[in-house]
């Protein structure tokens, strides 16, 4: 993450060799060294100029791609690491096409993700416990899970600014008694020439001044300034009489001192000891919480009984100075990979904390786990979602309890930069997130929960086999782990009687649909869910509208009432949200489903039926896709439901010059049996201008709906609503989106 040092003796050698002209070889050799002293940008340069002699090299292609991922230029890296994947197909970098998915991840395409996180399981699939392979299992499942996601209009995240930031890196905030602390990696002094700029850095720990609305006074922590060490991520004891803090070598192996903190400078330097600091390990990011009228030590490191990477681990404190025997807290929290930045809020008892495993966004996403119990048990992890974290790395949360802002760091799109626009992290704030927003909705808008609507599917016969009984008393998250756990059966049986390569392809067929289609859709069931209960909130009567399917294996009685239990488990699930929060809403009748069950009419003709060939009928994708249900639309109730389908229900434009009208195109057709009439078309603000090409629609007939904006008087990002009314009451939302520059 940070350059290194550059030996001055080295550096005349690079002068001199450009003042005679280099060869092939000797700009290769001169890149090798920088790469090798972790200094990317100076290897590029000089990679680039051996490019310009031979671009087809693939291993110098490797090594572009390889220095501008270290360097941070994500999409030169997944550019090049696309050239190479393009020329070996993984045959000699398997990590080409690994890094491709990781980078087209960190970007936000998740599209292109997906198919390339395919690409590399293949890659990698000789060895199904490795970490390569894990990884693009786990990062496949979080590219569809991003996909799905809806970021809180509600947040707004702001970065701090100056004195803070700059185009350097600061990181790792946090305030106490009205200062403001930060760690930050700075050049101490810089070296020039006509080709070369090199800088020595140190990473030290700020502090300034904070007043409501400004910070001000910016210094390096007394106590730490006069040394060569690098120091990092403070934290204040409960009695605010310690400071601990990182001290790191040039390698970043790292370990935890504490210092007494009087009159804001840092004395009386000690390390914790080997109890808290692992000889043969990395020992950082220290965190301290009160708990229970108890002191803990909060801290990260790779020691041994890790599960992976960096761990998150906890220590006891007693007198101060007294430090209890760490214990890792377990799989819920860590993971494979790294789990860092840990911060504990007493007052909600929520560990917030880093990953880049559980289900994110690409990079380190922010996650928080509810403490349980008094044993260290947490509930599974929750992302803290859009537009809290990104697409890239997200780290160091931290919340000030007092006034209710939280702080966290990050090199997302927008960080103050130099040279490359995601190199650095600079920190960001959110105000006041515990503020409670009153919404004001001008007309109904249920164009983001229509957007997001789950498809639910099931194991041959489940719920409640064997009987014509018309409802269960399953809940469909209790179906669905079931039906999870069989991935290893469905494997099996539909990989019987092939052998090798097209058994291996098999077992992947059956591993991708329950991945994109099975958890997928318990993704999208939770974020449907989340959504519902806001519009509940709101007032608003609603009806849901599913619809039943079920495999061809028995007779259409049979199937109506089995997907007459699927539905029902369905409203289950609804009734036990939350441990019922949508009750009240289901029983006044403000909530309600309309079922449409279907029977063995609907399944595909192509899908088996035959009960003596279960491989085609139960176990193969084809007759997977057909046992579910499929929750069609959430409308107000009153209105009749007409048979839409619609092209698009949002187009973003992506960034929208304010200088400028955009035009959006949407296709409405009409999929019933009766002609409908369009009544009006109704936009939120003047800034948009809309218009039918056909109001009358005949069934099966189409029309264009045109959206032109007018972004004028708009900045930053924008949603924009039109309003549909048809004449039988019914109305539909369709919404422009995007980021308007100035």
């Amino acid at each position: 993450m940070m350059l290194k040092n550059t030996i001055l003796g080295f550096l005349f050698f690079m002068i001199a060799s450009l003042a005679i002209g280099q060869t092939y070889s000797e700009l290769i050799t001169v890149a090798d060294e920088q790469f090798k002293q972790k200094d990317y940008y100076e290897a590029i340069l000089f990679y680039e100029k051996a490019k310009a002699i031979d671009s087809n090299s693939v291993e110098l292609n490797w090594k572009l791609a390889e220095s501008y991922r270290l360097y941070k230029d994500y999409e030169a890296a997944r550019d090049y690491y696309d050239i190479v994947y393009g020329k070996e197909q993984g045959r000699i970098y398997p990590y080409s096409i690994f890094w491709l998915a990781t980078m087209q991840q960190y970007l936000g395409d998740y599209n292109h993700a997906k198919r390339s996180f395919k690409s590399a399981k293949k890659v990698f699939k000789t060895d199904r416990e490795a970490y390569e392979y894990l990884k693009s299992v786990q990062s496949f499942k979080a590219c569809i899970w991003a996909e799905n996601q809806v970021a809180d209009q509600q947040t707004k995240v702001e970065s701090i600014g100056s004195p803070v930031n700059t185009a350097d890196t600061e990181l790792a905030p946090f305030v106490y008694n009205n200062t403001f602390y930060f760690t930050a990696l700075k050049a101490d002094s810089v070296l020039e020439s006509e080709e070369v700029v090199s800088k020595n850095y140190k990473v030290n720990i700020y502090k300034a001044d904070k007043f409501k609305t400004s910070l001000s006074n910016v210094e390096v922590l007394q106590g730490l300034e006069n040394t060569k060490d690098n120091y990092a991520n403070g934290t204040v004891s409960a009695d605010g009489k310690r400071f601990y803090f990182s001290r790191c070598d040039d390698n970043y192996g790292c370990k935890i001192f504490v210092g007494e903190l009087k009159d804001g400078k840092v004395t009386e330097i000690d390390s914790l000891g080997e109890i808290i600091n692992d000889v043969a390990g990395t020992t950082t990011m220290p965190h301290i919480a009160l708990i229970n009228g108890k002191e803990y030590l909060f801290f990260v490191s790779d020691r041994y009984g890790t599960l992976g990477g960096l761990d998150i681990w906890v220590s006891k404190i007693t007198d101060g100075n007294q430090y209890a025997k760490p214990f890792n807290l377990g799989p819920k929290i860590n993971t494979v990979d790294h789990d860092i930045t840990p911060f504990f809020n007493p007052q909600n008892r929520r560990l917030y904390f880093s990953s880049t495993w559980h289900e994110g966004f690409g990079g380190q996403d922010i996650f928080y786990a509810q403490l349980i119990d008094n044993n260290w048990r947490f509930n599974t992890p929750v992302n803290l979602g859009l537009p809290i974290n990104s697409s890239q790395n997200d780290t160091y949360y931290f919340e000030d309890t007092l006034t209710g802002d939280f702080y966290f760091s990050s090199n997302r799109d927008g960080v103050a930069f130099t040279k490359n626009p995601n190199c650095c992290n600079d920190i960001f704030m959110v105000k006041n997130r515990n503020q409670s927003h009153e919404i004001i909705a001008k007309f109904p808008d249920l164009t983001t929960i229509n957007n997001r609507l789950p498809t639910l599917y099931f194991h041959n016969d489940e719920p409640n086999p064997k009987t014509t009984d018309t409802t269960t008393k399953l809940n469909y998250l209790s179906t669905y782990i079931s039906y999870a756990n069989m991935q290893g059966k469905y494997k099996k049986e539909y990989s019987k009687g092939l052998i090798g390569d097209e058994a291996e392809e098999a077992k992947e067929d059956i591993e991708d649909f329950f991945i994109e289609y099975v958890d997928k859709g318990v993704n999208d069931l939770a974020v449907f869910t989340t959504l519902l209960k806001k519009e509940l909130e709101k007032g608003q009567d609603l009806v849901i509208t599913v619809k039943g399917f079920a495999s061809p294996l028995a007779k259409s009685d049979y199937n109506v009432n089995l997907t007459k239990r699927r539905i029902a488990s369905f409203y289950n699930y609804l009734s036990e949200y939350e441990s019922g929060a949508l009750v009240p809403y289901l029983q006044s009748g403000k909530l309600k489903l309309e079922s449409i069950p279907f029977g063995e009419y609907t399944a595909d003709s192509f899908v088996s039926d035959n009960v003596n060939d279960q491989k085609n009928s139960v176990y193969s994708r084809k007759a997977s896709l057909e046992r579910k249900i499929e929750i069609q639309s959430v409308g107000l109730q009153g209105q009749q439901i007409l048979d839409l389908k619609f092209n698009k229900l949002i187009h973003d434009f992506g960034i929208i010059d304010s200088q400028y009208l955009h035009e959006a195109l949407f296709e409405l057709t009409n999929q019933g049996d009766d002609t409908i009439q369009v009544s009006q078309l109704l936009n939120e603000c003047d800034c948009t201008i809309s218009s039918i090409s056909e109001k009358t629609l005949a069934p099966q007939q189409s029309a264009t709906i045109k959206v032109k904006y007018n972004p004028i008087d708009d900045s930053g990002l924008v949603a924009r609503r039109v309003l549909i009314q048809f004449s039988n009451g019914y109305s539909k939302t369709i919404s422009i989106s995007g980021e308007v520059a100035r």
